[in-house]
Order: C-alpha cells, then sequence, then structure tokens
C-alpha cells in the first residue's frame, strides 16, 4: 500500500518573508496541515504559514492539553505530553495511512526544541518522512540585534531557560556565547543565573525577532513581568570585547585560579569562567600554554623560578584596574602560587587589591583517582623538594606521619638535579612501614604519556621517578586487589581498627 509522506516544516522565526523556497512549496502541496497549539485554538506557526494554506486542504490542530506542569494525570505532566504527543502521532498516522501527505509546521527550525520532533520520532520509522529546516529563533536574535554569535574558536552554547539555576550560571559563567530559550515564567532565574555568572551586563534581550511586536533590550532592563515564552536572552560573541581604556584602579583583580593536573577535562567550570572574564593571563610559560588563546587577553608567561616576581607583576596589573588571571597547575594552594601572590598581597602597597583563589583538581588527588581510593582515609601531603625548606625539615615530617601511619602523598619527588632526596625519603619510610606497602607511581596525569603503576615501598626503584611523578604511599590499612578485568586498585579502607 502506497502511504502519504510527513513533512517537518521550519518556518523561521516569524517573519513570513524568512520562510524557505522549500517550505512554501510543501505547504501549498501537502493534503493536510497540521499546527501545535495551547487551549485557545490560536497556533503562531499557522499565522506565519496563513498566506500558503488553501481553502481545500485539510487542518488538523493539535491541541495540547496542559501548558504547565500542573496536571492531575496519573503519570504527571511527562505522562500527560507523551499521551497527548502518542495520540496526535495516531492521528497524523490516519491520514498518511490513507496516502494524504501531511506538512507539520514548526516556528524556527522543526528539530530545534520544536514540536515537531516528537511527531518526528514517532512516525518518520513508519512512513517517508522530509525536515525542512529553518532560520532558528538564535540566529534570528543576533541578527537583530546586531552582533556576532560566536567568531573563530569560540563555543556557542544553547540551553533552557527550565534548567536549574545553579546550573544555568555555571553553564553560563563558561560560555564563549550562548543563547537562553523558553525564558517567560523562568525569566528571573535566568537573570539570577546571569549575575551569578557574572554576566548579566552583557546579556541582550530579544523579544518575537522578526515579528510585528518585535522587543530588542539588554536584560537588565528588562521588567520580568512582561516576558512571553518567545524570548531569548543571547550572550555575543566576545572576540571584539575591550576593556576600557582608563580602567578604575577599583576594578582590578587577581584570580589565582587552578587548572587541575592536565588539559580542559579536568578543568572545572568556575575556573573555565575565571580565564574567560580576566583582562590579562599571568603565569608560569608551561601553564599559560595550556590555556586556550583569546583574543584581547594579554598572556604573559616567565619562568618557574620567579614566583614572587610573577606575584608582583599580576598585582600591579590589578591596581591599574586590570582582571588579571594567574595560572597554576593543580590546585594554586597546593605548593603553588596562590601562597606566593597573597604573600605579596599581604604587605603594602598591596593590600587594597582584591585576590581571590579558585580550586583545582591536585595532583594527588587525580593520581589516587586513577589508582582506585587510596586517599580513603587520613592523609599527609609533603614536598620532597629542599629549595624552600631545610631536609631535616623534610625528614621530620616523613618521620611524624609515618609514626602517625598516614597515607603519603609526595610531590616533587625527584629531578635531573635532585637525586638523593628520594632515596633518603624511602630509607625513612622502610624504616617504619612493612616492604609490602602499596605505592602508587603516577606520572604525567592528564597527559599524553599518562602511566600509573602500583609498587611496593621494598621494589620502587627511586631510578624510575622523575618531577612529573607523583607518589602515593599507603599506610598499613591500604589494600591492593587484582581484579577481574585484570587491572590492580589500590585503597584504603575508611575504617581504622581500634
Amino acid at each position: 500500500m502506497t502511504t502519504g509522506r510527513l513533512y517537518g516544516v521550519g518556518l523561521g522565526p516569524g517573519d513570513p518573508s524568512l520562510m524557505t523556497v522549500r517550505a512554501v512549496e510543501v505547504i501549498r502541496s501537502a493534503d493536510v496541515i497540521a499546527y501545535h497549539c495551547a487551549r485557545h485554538g490560536r497556533s503562531i506557526a499557522r499565522s506565519i504559514a496563513a498566506a500558503h494554506i488553501r481553502p481545500e486542504q485539510i487542518e488538523e490542530r493539535l491541541m495540547y492539553p496542559i501548558t504547565t506542569e500542573t496536571t492531575d494525570h496519573p503519570g504527571g505532566y511527562r505522562g500527560a505530553l507523551d499521551d497527548f504527543y502518542a495520540e496526535s502521532a495516531e492521528l497524523l498516522a490516519a491520514h498518511l495511512d490513507a496516502g494524504r501527505t501531511v506538512a507539520v509546521l514548526a516556528e524556527g527550525d522543526p528539530l530545534f526544541y520544536g514540536s515537531y520532533m516528537h511527531m518526528h520520532k514517532r512516525l518518520a520509522d513508519r512512513y517517508p518522512a522530509e525536515v525542512i529546516p529553518g532560520v532558528t529563533s538564535v540566529s534570528a536574535a543576533a541578527a537583530r540585534i546586531g552582533r556576532p554569535l560566536v567568531e573563530g574558536e569560540e563555543v556557542l552554547t544553547i540551553l533552557p531557560g527550565t534548567l536549574p539555576e545553579e546550573e544555568l550560571a555555571a553553564r553560563l559563567a563558561t560560555a564563549d556565547a550562548a543563547a537562553v530559550m523558553k525564558l517567560g515564567r523562568t525569566f528571573p532565574t535566568v537573570r539570577r543565573a546571569l549575575e551569578a555568572a557574572g554576566r548579566l551586563e552583557d546579556a541582550h534581550y530579544v523579544e518575537r525577532a522578526t515579528m510585528d511586536a518585535e522587543r530588542l533590550e539588554m536584560l537588565a532592563d528588562v521588567d520580568p513581568e512582561s516576558v512571553p515564552y518567545f524570548a531569548v536572552a543571547v550572550l555575543p560573541s566576545r572576540v571584539d570585547e575591550r576593556p576600557a581604556a582608563d580602567p578604575s584602579p577599583a576594578d582590578g583583580e587577581v584570580v589565582v585560579v587552578g587548572l587541575g593536573p592536565a588539559g580542559p577535562m579536568w578543568l572545572t567550570p568556575e575556573a573555565r569562567s575565571a580565564l574567560a572574564g580576566a583582562d590579562e593571563l599571568v603565569g608560569y610559560t608551561t601553564y599559560v600554554d595550556r590555556v586556550p588563546v583569546r583574543p584581547g587577553q594579554p598572556r604573559h608567561a616567565s619562568d618557574n623560578r620567579v614566583e614572587a616576581e610573577r606575584a608582583e607583576f599580576a598585582l600591579d596589573l590589578a591596581r591599574r584596574g586590570r582582571k588579571v588571571a594567574v595560572v597554576s597547575s593543580g590546585d594554586p594552594g597546593v605548593f603553588a602560587m596562590a601562597t606566593a601572590v597573597l604573600e605579596a598581597a599581604s604587605a603594602e602597597p598591596y593590600l587594597g587589591v582584591r585576590v581571590r583563589v579558585v580550586p583545582g583538581i591536585t595532583a594527588a588527588q587525580s593520581a589516587a583517582a586513577l589508582a582506585g581510593a587510596p586517599l580513603g582515609h587520613d592523609y599527609a601531603v609533603v614536598s620532597l623538594s629542599d629549595r624552600l625548606k631545610p631536609w631535616t625539615v623534610v625528614e621530620e615530617r616523613l618521620r611524624a606521619a609515618t609514626a602517625a601511619d598516614l597515607v603519603l602523598a609526595l610531590y616533587n619527588p625527584a629531578s635531573h638535579s635532585r637525586r638523593t632526596q628520594l632515596e633518603n625519603a624511602l630509607k625513612v619510610l622502610r624504616e617504619g612501614r612493612v616492604p609490602g606497602t602499596p605505592v602508587v607511581v603516577a606520572r604525567d596525569v592528564g597527559g599524553p604519556e599518562q602511566a600509573v603503576r602500583v609498587t611496593t615501598l621494598e621494589d620502587l626503584d627511586p631510578a624510575t621517578v622523575d618531577m612529573r611523578c607523583v607518589l602515593l604511599v599507603g599506610s598499613s590499612q591500604t589494600r591492593t586487589v587484582r581484579r577481574g578485568d585484570g587491572t590492580t586498585v589500590v585503597w584504603t579502607p575508611r575504617r581504622y581498627p581500634a
């Protein structure tokens, strides 16, 4: 039996002249014109396509039973909608079985937050189907405010305003550019999320783009009571953003940002936001190179041995009104730049400069996760570098931690010029712990040469350890287990024997 053909027809943002030629062809030739509407029966989609609908065509109004989440349906809001979509699909299926072509009208693009997609998912595997793309409301909104959405390497984030406020804020804080859909009653939540993300002043409000009742404003100026569903919040491209030519010293700030152990997968949303919002970037060359280049954001890279000078340089920039991100590997407060910045900021002339620290995933945490859970109980973190403290202090702390039966995370275990320190540390540890104590050696965590191996205190060869390693030395309770998939996991029980 020959069936009819299903069309999902994108109508564009509202101006009938923005419909595609193909959309007009399909509407004019279809046997059945279907469109979704609320209980009042009016349909924006039909009004856009009205000039091309013929009197002899069959029209099917797919009327939503509810428009809010208040319902007495036994399946709740989702159950009520699922039943509605199933019934609507079967209504259209009857026409398709009779050999009629069915055009389902959709504002914007049919597969972009559109109702047509629910028909497509239920019918496209049973009947021939074609989707006619349309201009989205996001594209129309960008065109109306006259600002690029994204440029170069920027990423566009599209969000529904129905997300929880904290989730919205986190995603907006990390976005290069963004559009938030489905405003209406969600507008107060979206506005608070933009403010929490530090992006409220950048946000544009576009209502009914390209329609007669179009409205364009900066979002911060919009009355929440006046916002309809067909409105979009837009954060356009940042490429052409430039800091004020004469910034006020009061605007200056230093944010010490933890990049995690390596790569973008280890970067927190808060860290992404701080990096994106900075006027200038300061840090050790290796770490600066890990941050994507942003147009208009100067980068000041320097050697790893000039922490104090780097801190003062960043604070001087902030005194001139600049927002400065000082980047640090791992967590900036663990053997890293936060201490250097705060030490400098605790004396004149920097006492008035705002400083905050954005945490990052530490090398110890990431190494532990790769090995299992060796830090599952009390543990201590010790650096084996004696550049900034005497070796006698390192030894005292290793003996104390060993006596307390703490798991140990050892940072900076060895370098080309420091080989004896690890050997001496192992002597101390072997005096107080049994030879079979598990040791995790994690190298280049998150990097291209990542390697994690499990050995013992007795078998650890110092020659296999370098500056890119972190060592996790177990306590008397730490266990290693060979699992069924062939992997070895290391874990320390949370219960300690009496």
